[in-house]
């Protein structure tokens, strides 16, 4: 009888245990209260710091996003730590870095896909100055 009523307490403290590692809805509605604005500070970071990049912005030229953010990704790190940081304290030790690698690395890549595919695209700019080797119609060179 005594293991029964001790089967049943550990159960139901592991239960528990369970229970408060899982968020609940109103707890993931406070976590993305949270991390929507920090992995938005760190997205913007990523996107600005691979335009202004010349050797990002080939790996973005080939789709390479996530390379393209790994060549500038230590000027991004306050971003990426504060938001790692938030989900570490959202979600237990050790997440954050899971997060990064995975669902956030993700999101970057289409993000940075979205944002960036407008400057990537090569677009024909009518120029009003002559070709160099011609010169301008009805001059004659003298001689």
């Amino acid at each position: 009888m005594k293991a029964l009523v001790l089967g049943l307490v550990a159960a139901a403290l592991a239960s528990a245990t369970c229970a408060e590692a899982r968020p609940n809805a109103r707890s993931r509605t406070d976590a993305a209260q949270v991390l929507t604005p920090l992995e938005k500070s760190a997205t913007d970071c990523f996107a600005e710091t691979v335009m202004a990049n010349p050797g990002a912005m080939n790996y973005a030229r080939a789709g390479q996003w996530y390379k393209a953010a790994g060549v500038i990704g230590f000027l991004c790190r306050p971003e990426v730590d504060a938001m790692t940081a938030a989900h570490d304290r959202l979600f237990g030790p050790g997440s954050g870095a899971r997060y990064f690698k995975s669902a956030y690395a993700k999101h970057l890549d289409r993000a940075l896909a979205e944002r960036l595919q407008p400057f990537l695209e090569r677009k024909a700019v009518a120029s009003a100055e002559p070709p160099a080797d011609r010169g301008v119609p009805g001059e004659t060179e003298a001689h």
